[in-house]
C-alpha cells in the first residue's frame, strides 16, 4: 500500500500547494505566475522558490482564463523544407522563448488562398497573442492584412528586413565588379515572394549604379534541382562569352547551378563566378565554397516577437547583411 507522502510524490503539485508551502493566498500565486508588478520581490521570490521545490508546472490553459493571454505566438509557414523558412521558425521560436512565450506553428500552401485562411483561423482559435508569417508571398502578405485577425500580425522579412535583403543584393553585385566582372547573369526564385522582389531590386539597383544591365535572367522555385535545370541554357551563355558571373539569389539553387554547370563541362570560378545568398550552413562545404551573404535572421526574429507583442524594443532596422568570400567567385581572367 501506498502512504499519504508516496500520494502527494504522484500528484501533479496546484496553485494551493504551492501557495501553502510559501504561507501566501493562491490570489498571490496567480500574480506570480503571470507578472503582476503588484507583487513584492521578496514574495515573488518565495512563490518562485516553492514552485520550484514542489515541482509546479504553470497550466496554460487555466493562466488564459485568468489573463485572456495565452502566452503563445502563432506562426504561419510555407515551404519548411527550404533553408530560409526553415532557419526563420527556429530563429522566431529562440526569440519567442527569450520573451517568455511558446510557439505553435500551422503550415500552409502559399499558393492557395484557403490554406493560408484556414492556418489563420487555426492559430486565431488557439488564442495566440499574436502571428509571424514567415518566408511569405506578396499576395500572403495582402490577403492577411485584410483580414480582422484580431491580433497583431507580422512578416518575416518585415518592412526593415525587405529594405536589408535588397542591400544583400547590392554587396553581391559590388562584390563581382571589384572583381571586374561587368557581364553578369541573375538566377531569381519565385516572383511573388518577398525575399525574391527585394533582392531582385537590390541587384538591379547595383547594376544601375555600375551603369550596367544584366546579361540574362532565369527564375527557379529555391531549389537545387531548379538550379541544376537551367545550368545547361546559363553554360551556354557562359562558353559564347556573354557572362563571365552568374548572382544567384539563394544558396540551394547555387549548389544546383554549380553542379549542373561541372557536369556540363564548366569551372567554377575558372569559367565562371557564382555567389549566391543566405549563407546556409552547407555552403562552405560546397565544391568549391560558395561565396555568399549573410543575413541575421535572428535578429530579425527578434524584432518580429517584439512587434507583434507590443514591446517597446521594437527596433526601427535589423542588422544589416554581411558578404562571405569563399572560392566560387575570382577574379576575371
Amino acid at each position: 500500500m501506498g502512504t499519504a507522502g508516496s500520494e502527494r510524490d504522484v500528484r501533479r503539485a496546484g496553485v494551493r500547494d504551492v501557495a501553502a508551502l510559501a504561507g501566501v493566498s493562491t490570489q498571490t500565486v496567480s500574480r506570480v505566475i503571470n507578472d503582476h508588478p503588484s507583487v513584492r520581490d521578496e514574495t515573488r521570490r518565495r512563490v518562485q522558490d516553492a514552485m520550484l521545490e514542489l515541482g509546479y508546472r504553470v497550466n496554460n490553459a487555466a493562466r488564459t482564463l485568468g489573463t485572456r493571454r495565452t502566452r503563445t505566438l502563432g506562426v504561419i509557414a510555407s515551404n519548411a523544407a527550404l533553408f530560409g523558412p526553415s532557419s526563420a521558425a527556429v530563429a522566431l521560436e529562440a526569440a519567442a522563448r527569450a520573451a517568455g512565450r511558446w510557439v505553435t506553428t500551422a503550415y500552409a500552401d502559399a499558393s492557395d488562398e484557403s490554406s493560408t485562411l484556414a492556418s489563420l483561423e487555426h492559430l486565431l482559435l488557439q488564442g495566440v497573442d499574436g502571428i509571424v508569417v514567415v518566408a511569405p508571398r506578396v499576395s500572403t502578405v495582402a490577403l492577411l492584412r485584410k483580414q480582422d485577425a484580431r491580433v497583431r500580425v507580422a512578416a518575416l522579412p518585415s518592412d526593415s528586413g525587405v529594405a536589408v535583403q535588397a542591400e544583400g543584393a547590392r554587396l553581391a553585385v559590388e562584390h563581382l565588379l571589384a572583381l571586374g566582372h561587368r557581364r553578369i547573369a541573375r538566377l531569381g526564385g519565385p516572383a511573388d515572394w518577398l525575399e525574391e522582389a527585394a533582392r531582385s531590386n537590390g541587384f538591379d539597383e547595383a547594376m544601375r549604379r555600375a551603369g550596367l544591365e544584366p546579361v540574362a535572367r532565369w527564375s527557379g522555385d529555391w531549389s537545387a534541382s531548379s538550379g541544376a535545370a537551367v545550368a545547361p541554357e546559363i553554360a551556354e551563355v557562359v562558353r559564347s562569352g556573354a557572362a563571365t558571373a552568374v548572382v544567384v539569389t539563394n544558396d540551394q539553387m547555387a549548389l544546383g547551378l554549380v553542379s549542373g554547370l561541372v557536369s556540363a563541362g564548366l569551372s567554377v570560378p575558372q569559367d565562371v563566378s557564382i555567389i549566391g545568398y543566405d549563407d546556409n550552413t552547407d555552403a562552405a562545404f560546397y565544391r568549391p565554397a560558395l561565396t555568399t551573404v549573410r543575413v541575421d535572421v535572428e535578429d530579425e526574429a527578434r524584432r518580429c516577437v517584439a512587434e507583434v507583442l507590443g514591446l517597446d524594443e521594437v527596433r526601427a532596422s535589423v542588422d544589416p547583411p554581411r558578404l562571405v568570400v569563399r572560392e566560387s567567385t575570382a577574379p576575371i581572367g
